[in-house]
């Protein structure tokens, strides 16, 4: 009877034995890799529509900009209509990978000799205001039952560089979307108040235009909006604080890898482990856990540093700066209207009021220090 029954239809019976013994099927054509690609290209190409026209609202009203315009629109898009399941592949690869990548880029801006142009006046100041910040994000945004995600972007967006510091800090602690988002728009929030605010206060402290450029570079976020602020007071000012804002930039390395640390160490307690961090020690009972140190610095932490050296050795040549830096920003805006497209607005409602209040509190913190610092260091 079985003899029959093979012999009736040898093909099937074929098919039949290889999938029992588990022998590999023909590949299909193109292979896996191309398949993974041409997946993901709607939804990135939907992410990059979104951005191109961000980019264009953001050209109209530049205290905006590209990213913050990204980030709205797209979260607009997603409470009009949910992106359709076949685009979630390219929208994650835009807000995960784009948002590395522009990391990378982000040191192509940097020249690492600024930081010893900027003088060791600036540092402790840099430095200060950074602490403080950091510090009162922890501690008010704990009391004001924020939470760790979320607190810690607003804090490290509103100390070092705004959306740039958000977007490399994002995928080291794998913040959520709506995080991202409520932490993006409150940083906005208070550079659009530092742009109009500031120049004033600059005057009736009398301030001179390096202090004031010292001034803007540590205690305004984005680049355009230090542009901006200390631009309004005077040349020498908004060239001081250029240099001071992308020598900042450089704190980016430093608190990623401390964030790295801490959340590879929460995995590990939590015995979850992690890629790359070896997981729980062996050794039986009582045996802590071990953190794999070579694997904790993220890629695009090495990247960044590596292109920022590219461009201490002068091996970037001046007049691809422009580009550069446009593609940096482009690519930011890029991922961050992926992940306003991915934004649950539920999630922003049940955060209240009180993320804006730690903005508010932490923007607070980071002027008064700044210019505290500068009074005792005589550089006011």
């Amino acid at each position: 009877m079985s003899d029959d029954s093979g012999s009736a239809n040898p093909g099937r019976s074929g098919r039949a034995t290889e999938r029992t013994t588990g022998a590999p099927a023909a590949p299909e054509p193109g292979g896996p890799w191309s398949r993974r690609i041409v997946d993901r290209l709607p939804g990135l190409a939907v992410a990059v529509a979104v951005a191109a026209v961000a980019t264009v609202v953001g050209g109209w009203f530049p205290l905006i900009g590209g990213p913050v315009a990204g980030i709205v629109i797209g979260v607009v898009l997603a409470a009009v209509r949910r992106p359709a399941e076949r685009l979630g592949p390219g929208i994650t690869t835009a807000s995960k990978f784009v948002l590395q990548l522009s990391v990378v880029l982000l040191g192509c801006q940097l020249s690492l000799t600024q930081v010893v142009r900027v003088g060791g006046s600036s540092l402790p100041v840099m430095l200060g205001s950074l602490v403080a910040c950091l510090a009162a994000a922890y501690f008010v945004g704990r009391r004001l039952g924020i939470g760790r995600d979320l607190r810690t972007l607003i804090g490290v967006g509103t100390s070092i560089c705004g959306a740039s510091a958000i977007a490399a800090v994002t995928p080291v602690i794998g913040a959520a979307s709506a995080e991202v988002a409520y932490a993006v728009s409150t940083i906005f929030l208070f550079n659009i108040a530092a742009v109009l605010v500031f120049p004033v206060l600059g005057h009736l402290l009398d301030m001179s235009q390096q202090a004031f450029g010292l001034f803007a570079g540590t205690a305004v976020n984005d680049t355009s909006s230090v542009v901006a602020a200390a631009a309004t007071y005077g040349d020498e000012a908004g060239q001081y604080a250029v240099v001071v804002k992308l020598t900042r930039t450089l704190l980016i390395i430093p608190i990623c890898l401390w964030l790295a640390a801490l959340t590879k160490r929460r995995a590990l307690a939590a015995g979850t482990g992690g890629p790359g961090t070896g997981g729980p020690r062996a050794g039986g009972p009582g045996a802590g856990p071990r953190l794999n140190v070579l694997k904790l610095v993220p890629w695009f932490l090495v990247g960044f540093l590596l292109t920022a050296l590219v461009n201490t050795l002068g091996l970037i040549p001046d007049r691809a700066h422009p580009g550069l830096t446009t593609l940096c920003v482009f690519m930011i805006t890029v991922a961050l209207s992926a992940i306003g497209l991915t934004t649950d607005l539920r999630g922003l409602r049940r955060a209240g009021p009180r993320p804006l209040l730690l903005g508010a509190c932490l923007w607070v913190v980071v002027s008064v220090t700044s210019l505290a610092l500068q009074y005792l260091t005589s550089s006011l």
